[in-house]
């Protein structure tokens, strides 16, 4: 039993230890859970010698991974997204299928195991993909839409998959037709009564949990019904998995589907991390390293052939060539569930464990290959299917003749904020010039009449060629802070006096601009609770002429009162703007502090580039207290700075150091 308990929390250890390692370098937790696996399995620390001790809670974490997959469909999300999903994501899914498992019968496996092959390998990672998507800032584009829509049917093909290794490792392979024609026949029956069930009973049942207002009873509820509808669909020799995915698709369309999915994700989470780590334990590693070359090898191929066929899948159905090819490369990694498909088939005897470790092996190469995939995926498309309009753009940027042109904007950045500007700038009937760097947008906007330019706004000549010495203004909107001081730079040059304006998404260091030259800097946060407090301030009754006053000072001193925030747990903090921010911090003077009976002039506050915004004394607030005040044991002092500068200006009003 201690044994146990020291494997337990060995294991946990370590699992903590690599998350943290693989988030830190951006990477996917699952990459993590199973590196866990490998090196707490039986060929390195041997935690865990026989990984099926773990096996049944591993396999509900497979059941709450479904349930929560189930809560994510819904009849009209597949119907709105049809041509996509049931087009191109059903093309794929069965071309890939059939290419690889004709690939395995070449081989010499058998029929049962190449159809399983052909399956892991058509998958492809919904989690890493879409976060990554969505990191970039791109989920929207077209292309993007095209993998999401290809992956949401890849989630829908791994149920049949669940259902059919069970009876596909009890049959022989001339029977493999009858075993996958009785499965759907089950399938339809199960649905049909889990359905019924769910359509008429369970949101009654939910109700009346819901009006008890108590959140261990949801969540029980929760749990029960996901359990109970995959021991049904067990209980007619079908997949557990197949169950939880049901019982999710009934509750979809209900009120408390957002609700259900927060309160069964710490489970699925916890259980579907033992579910990957069990996985890395049947890992073996004389596969992967006696048989390297073999793996790289079908990490080409794989990641090779699922790109040509996802693009030629989407040309069928007549998409962009350049999305199909795009999404293609998006896609080319194996999933997550090709793990979950792998476990059950070394389970049921339908691939053997050095298959399942070499798949398991090049499906973990794919993932790490992910974020790069995805990164050069454009440039690929564009390399492989040259839109030719947006070549001529690169290749001829100037064409627009600006040098006639008068008293005109000049518009830095043509995304969303640019364009809004250049509407509204028409609407006056106010000339302007645009400068954008992605060839698509500016061939997308010139198509529609706008004179916009493709180039390096940060190059002279190019600012010359878009007529700067005879503009009345430029404008700065993209939040790039370094590359936007450049060109503050390069105008300041150009035409000294010339009135400019940046656009950033915060008021991070705007001093650096104000230095460089520019008129005015407009921190899009600031601004944006700036018009908010305004909208409160009229419906709480102050006069306009009192709001329009306010809003001007606030603007003339810096947004002073909107400068630092109170942090907490839920803040998030990125590396590269942690020492930027500014914060706002309660300072409570205990008795015996350093800054006992000393003045803020005396403790040199300001000095050390922090703040102080309030002090509270005896319930009693003194806003902005002045230099000569003198702090007293259970003061609250109220200071604002950087983190880091924070917490030293802490240490040295408490301790003196």
């Amino acid at each position: 039993m201690d044994q146990v308990f020291i494997n337990i929390i060995a294991l946990m250890a370590l699992s903590v230890f690599l998350v943290w390692c693989f988030k830190r370098a951006g990477l996917p937790a699952i990459l993590a859970y199973l590196l866990a696996g490998v090196m707490a399995g039986p060929e390195v620390l041997s935690l865990y010698s026989d990984p099926e001790q773990m096996h049944f809670l591993a396999e509900v974490g497979i059941v709450f991974l479904l349930f929560s997959l189930g809560l994510e469909f819904s009849l009209p999300k597949l119907i709105a997204m049809r041509n996509l999903v049931f087009g191109v994501g059903a093309g794929q899914m069965l071309l890939t299928t059939a290419m690889f498992a004709g690939i395995a019968l070449l081989l010499g496996q058998s029929i049962s195991t190449s159809i399983i092959i052909g399956g892991m390998v058509a998958l492809s990672s919904t989690a890493i993909v879409i976060k990554q998507i969505e990191d970039a800032g791109r989920l929207n584009t077209p292309r993007s839409q095209m993998a999401v829509s290809i992956l949401l049917f890849q989630d829908l093909a791994v149920v049949p998959f669940l259902i059919a290794i069970p009876l596909l490792a009890a049959s022989s392979e001339q029977s493999v037709g009858i075993a996958l024609l009785m499965a759907l026949l089950k399938g339809v029956v199960v649905v049909v009564l889990l359905l019924s069930v769910g359509r008429w009973l369970l949101p009654r049942i939910f109700n009346e949990v819901a009006r008890t207002r108590t959140d261990e009873l949801f969540v029980l509820t929760t749990i029960l019904i996901a359990l109970l509808a995959a021991w049904i669909t067990y209980a007619f020799g079908l997949s557990m998995a197949l169950g939880a995915f049901l019982a999710g698709m009934m509750l979809s369309e209900s009120q408390y589907r957002h609700q259900l999915e927060a309160d069964i994700r710490p489970f699925r989470d916890i259980l579907m991390g033992l579910f990957f780590i069990t996985v890395g334990m049947k890992l073996e590693l004389s596969v992967l390293f006696f048989e390297f070359h073999w793996v790289m090898l079908g990490l080409i191929v794989m990641v090779v052939l699922k790109t040509l066929v996802v693009g030629i899948s989407a040309i069928i159905f007549r998409q962009n060539r350049q999305d199909a090819w795009a999404a293609g490369m998006k896609l080319a990694q194996m999933g997550e569930f090709s793990f979950v498909i792998a476990a059950l088939a070394v389970q049921n005897q339908v691939i053997s464990s050095q298959q399942s470790s070499m798949i398991i092996s090049i499906g973990l190469l794919s993932m790490v290959m992910t974020p790069w995939l995805i990164n050069v995926s454009g440039k690929f498309a564009q390399w492989i299917a040259p839109n030719k309009e947006i070549e001529a753009i690169i290749t001829h940027p100037t064409q627009i003749e600006a040098k006639d042109l008068r008293n005109h904007v000049l518009i830095l950045g043509f995304g969303r904020v640019g364009q809004s500007v250049a509407r509204m700038l028409k609407l006056e009937g106010i000339k302007y010039v645009a400068i954008d760097c992605d060839p698509i947008r500016v061939h997308e906007s010139r198509s529609a009449g706008e004179n916009v330019m493709f180039g390096d706004v940060s190059q002279r000549d190019l600012l010359k060629s878009a007529g700067i010495e005879n503009a009345q203004l430029a404008l700065i909107t993209f939040d790039q802070h370094d590359k936007a001081l450049k060109v503050v730079n390069a105008i300041t040059a150009l035409k000294p006096g010339l009135t400019v304006v940046v656009r950033t998404r915060t008021d991070f260091q705007p001093d650096d601009f104000y230095s460089a030259g520019a008129s005015q800097v407009v921190p899009e946060i600031q601004e944006g609770s700036l018009m908010l407090v305004s909208q409160i301030l009229h419906y709480a009754g102050v006069p306009m002429s009192r709001i329009l006053k306010r809003v001007r000072n606030e603007r003339k001193k810096g947004y002073q009162h909107m400068q630092g925030f109170y942090p907490g747990e839920s803040t998030e903090i990125s590396y590269s703007t942690k020492d930027k921010l500014e914060f706002m911090h309660a300072v409570v003077i205990s008795e015996g502090a350093f800054a006992v009976n000393k003045t803020i002039k005396e403790l040199d506050i300001e000095g050390r580039r922090v703040k102080v915004t309030g002090l509270r004394r005896n319930n009693i607030e003194i806003e902005e207290p002045d230099s000569d005040t003198l702090i007293l044991a259970n003061d609250v002092l109220v200071i604002s700075g950087k983190p880091r500068r924070v917490e030293r200006i802490e240490n040295f009003l408490l301790y003196g150091n």
